[in-house]
């Protein structure tokens, strides 16, 4: 129970499998595994901005495709043998990085759209998925295991990026009703308070599961600690 996850570690295992090639072609062009992590974080501000800019849909395919993107950079640096523990630097920080700022700015858009709950979620969100970044990272300084739990950084994308698409697909969480719809005020505001609901869900969720998330870290550690005292 403390290290299962939404996706299994077979299904991990295929996805990353799958990435070797296209990370191999990268490679023979030339592209270095931290180029392909700078550039998958400057993807990831773009939906940051994106999502300030209350451009829901744009965003969510931007954290979809560039958190797919993220896995090109270590499995290019595998495939060539250039795994460096710089690289590995750099694709923790700024993924974290990339990840927070694309939460603070769906809290900005949720803000300038006047949907207040949405605020506190993302800073909830963000909050507990930076503590689940922590608690991984303290393990592994200690020498332990830290990579376990219902929602690691990929599922939380994933989550976050359908809730954004959902909510702009359905218009987006302005109540503003377009020119010659004024007839349909009631369906539309309907239509507004989906949007809402997808994108509240959305962020709950990641910041429930976060939550869940750190306590499994805890209990994990706490485990493996009490194995080596014994």
């Amino acid at each position: 129970m403390i290290n299962r996850s939404l996706v299994s570690a077979g299904t991990r295992h295929r996805l990353r499998a799958m990435a070797v090639p296209v990370a191999v072609a990268l490679g023979r062009s030339g592209v270095t595994p931290n180029t392909l992590t700078v550039v998958g974080f400057l993807g990831t501000c773009l939906a940051a901005v994106a999502a300030a800019s209350e451009l829901w849909v744009a965003a969510g395919l931007l954290v979809l495709t560039f958190g797919i993107f993220d896995m090109f950079d270590g499995a290019l640096a595998r495939a060539t043998g250039r795994a460096s523990r710089f690289g590995a630097f750099l694709d923790s920080t700024l993924d974290r990085t990339g990840e927070s700022l694309v939460l603070a700015g769906v809290a900005f858009g949720c803000a300038a759209a006047g949907f207040l709950p949405g605020v506190g979620l993302a800073g909830a969100a963000l909050a507990f998925a930076s503590v689940v970044t922590y608690t991984r990272a303290k393990a592994e300084a200690l020498n332990l295991h830290g990579e376990v739990g219902f929602a690691p950084r990929p599922e939380r994308l994933v989550i976050l990026s359908v809730g954004l698409i959902v909510c702009g697909a359905l218009g987006g969480l302005r109540s503003t009703v377009p020119p010659g719809m004024e007839n349909l005020l009631v369906s539309w505001d309907a239509v507004r308070a989906e949007a809402a609901w997808s994108l509240g869900i959305a962020l709950g969720l990641i910041a429930i599961l976060s939550a869940v998330t750190v306590v499994q870290r805890i209990l994990h550690v706490r485990r493996q600690l009490s194995q080596i005292d014994r």
